[in-house]
């Protein structure tokens, strides 16, 4: 099973080693390296070679928003996510314009830092695929960071829509966004029948907090896929 190799530069070894549990945590990706200075990471990142870099902005020797720069230049096959205290708008923006994946604050949430990276696991592999199948594809890959929000923000359900049934649906559909679900495949996912987890899925998508898309594989009808707005 591929891994996705990670380089965590950050000038807080404490803080690098909590990143690196974090890491460890999850089961596609393991840590490469670490180097607590730019420069020392300019020195070892050839070695490590990463997939990942978890990038801090603050360093005695320059700052990671520089240095996010020389990395796009040099390592094009390499993402990084900027991973700081650096609230000013101006090092968010260079993020954004230097194609980070992401921009995540300290002090770190582990939820909130998981659903990052597994974000970027469906991402690198979607970008494996060979080409895109539909909009939806693509919308992914450009938008792959959006989120719907909380279930939990919804109206109170109607009479025949369970809370929890609700919540492990809607779950399912967010860990799974790249692919998504059709009612059947859900009802397999869920433990229901396929009329209940249809249901369900119109439901939440008459919420906005999914959509759906008619996908046309072999001979047969279309069939509704639902995936994560």
């Amino acid at each position: 099973m591929r891994k996705w190799n990670v380089f965590i530069i950050e000038d807080d070894i404490q803080t690098a080693e909590i990143n690196s549990t974090y890491i460890t945590q999850m089961e596609r990706f393991q840590v490469g390296g670490i180097a607590t200075t730019i420069t020392e990471a300019k020195k070892v990142l050839p070695v490590v070679n990463p997939d990942l870099i978890l990038l801090d902005v603050y360093f005695p020797d320059g700052t990671g928003s520089e240095f996010l720069w020389e990395i796009r230049k040099e390592y094009r096959n390499t993402d990084v996510i900027l991973v700081t205290a650096a609230r000013e708008t101006e090092h968010i923006s260079n993020a954004i314009r230097g194609g980070a994946f992401d921009y995540i604050l300290k002090p770190i949430i582990f939820n909130r830092f998981e659903e990052t990276l597994l974000k970027y696991q469906q991402y690198k592999e979607r970008m494996n695929d060979p080409q895109v199948e539909n909009q939806h594809d693509v919308d992914n890959l450009f938008n792959r960071k959006k989120s719907s929000g909380s279930i939990r923000t919804v109206p109170d359900p109607p009479k025949g829509i369970d809370m929890i049934t609700l919540e492990s649906i809607h779950k399912a559909i967010e860990t799974n966004d790249v692919r998504g679900y059709t009612a059947e495949e859900m009802a397999a996912e869920v433990g229901v029948t396929r009329t209940t987890a249809r249901r369900y899925l119109e439901y939440l998508v008459s919420q906005k907090k999914i959509s759906v898309e008619l996908t046309y594989g072999g001979v047969g009808r279309p069939q509704r896929r639902y995936f994560a707005p």
